[in-house]
């Protein structure tokens, strides 16, 4: 006798931790296509969770002797005053290595990142912890993560004149590959700020949303 058995489904839920960098709230653009990522992503995976991190209103201190003195402490001889002092940077690690997906929303600023992102990266990559330094170099600690980039700009930087001015995704891609973050895709809603352009920017960067 033969049973009629549901096909497993091989595709299984993933953990998507959502940096959110912008200071705009509802009316940022790369909130929109950082949303819209994951949305792609939970239609791909069914039952994914969802984690966001708003480093705007959740933001990570600026690094001072206190963080970096802590981040070189022992954890068996850390007191608690760097226990406290390494709190952001230890959460910020735990949510990485507890994700399978990281989207990171990155608007363009004076050509770079916000500051709030920075300051996230700062607590993040730590050396013994998400990186290491050996006799054949730097070696990242972070493995076998997927990065979705949601890049906005009022400008288009992702060709012509003004791509040399475009230090977002360099550097996201230079500093996050160094932690072992390799495996990185950038979408971009970009020209928001162009006549004739930013009417179907974010529409546009919707669509070239295919996850791979």
């Amino acid at each position: 006798m033969y049973l009629d058995l549901p096909v497993q489904n091989l595709k299984t839920m993933k953990k998507i931790l959502h940096i959110i960098s912008s200071p705009r709230g509802e009316a940022s653009l790369s909130i929109k296509l950082g949303n819209a990522i994951i949305e792609k992503i939970k239609a791909e995976y069914p039952g994914s969770t969802v984690n966001e991190r708003n480093l705007v209103t959740q933001n990570f201190p600026q690094l001072e002797e206190a963080h970096i003195h802590s981040f070189h402490t022992p954890a068996e001889n850390r007191t608690s005053a760097n226990i406290e002092a390494a709190r952001h940077s230890d959460e910020g690690i735990k949510e990485i290595e507890d994700a399978d997906i990281i989207v990171i929303g990155a608007p363009l600023y004076n050509f770079s990142i916000h500051s709030s992102l920075k300051a996230w990266i700062d607590h993040i990559v730590r050396s013994g912890v998400t990186f290491k330094v050996g006799a054949n170099g730097a070696e990242g600690l972070i493995k076998g993560k997927k990065v979705y980039i949601a890049l906005s700009s009022g400008g288009v930087y992702s060709e012509g004149p003004w791509q040399p001015f475009d230090f977002v995704e360099p550097y996201l891609k230079h500093i996050l590959g160094f932690i072992g973050l390799k495996d990185m895709t950038t979408f971009r809603v970009e020209g928001s700020n162009i006549p004739g352009v930013k009417e179907t920017a974010l529409e546009k960067g919707i669509s070239s949303i295919h996850l791979n």
